[in-house]
């Protein structure tokens, strides 16, 4: 087991979601994700808390984005439109990854325990922007990854903003 190779980090997530696409995630263990990946039990619990975590590893670094993002709109910008922004900025982040966000989704459409994520509830207003910008999302990353990552995601993004804009002006 060579223990100097590169990007352990990388090749722990390419091994896991190889893993749980094959086996399926409550089939895989700890121990086959660091084989695979050439490395020990040890060096996973280095990078990741537990498999669960290999899946959601960008969560943080996607939200310090998105905030960043959302902070940086235009004064005049609707709630809505800075998230639309934000998420639409997004998009390429996901479409250097190539097959691997589609990967993932599967993975976590296949596993209920995957879907729940804990959220903290801001004021009133910011809580519908964020949830809606999230539904927006949602709608659009999941049209983007059933349709083989075509066509652009941020065009779905938008796409779906403006479908949710129609909906909620009554049209």
């Amino acid at each position: 087991m060579s223990r100097w190779e590169p990007n352990a980090r990388g090749r722990l997530e390419q091994a896991a979601l190889e893993l749980f696409v094959e086996r399926g995630f409550e089939q895989t263990t700890v121990a086959e994700i660091a084989q695979r990946a050439g490395l020990t039990e040890r060096t996973f619990f280095r990078y990741f808390a537990d498999k669960r975590e290999v899946l959601f590893a960008g969560a943080n670094a996607l939200q310090e984005f998105l905030v960043r993002a959302v902070s940086q709109a235009p004064g005049s910008a609707t709630p809505l439109d800075a998230i639309a922004g934000a998420l639409e900025a997004a998009a390429p982040l996901f479409a250097e990854r190539g097959d691997y966000p589609r990967r993932r989704q599967a993975v976590i459409a296949a596993n209920g325990e995957l879907q729940e994520r804990e959220r903290g509830i801001p004021p009133p207003e910011a809580s519908l922007a964020a949830e809606a910008g999230i539904a927006v999302f949602r709608v659009a990353f999941e049209r983007w990854t059933a349709e083989d990552c075509q066509p652009d995601l941020a065009k779905l993004i938008r796409e779906s903003l403006d479908q949710l804009k129609a909906v909620t002006a009554g049209q």
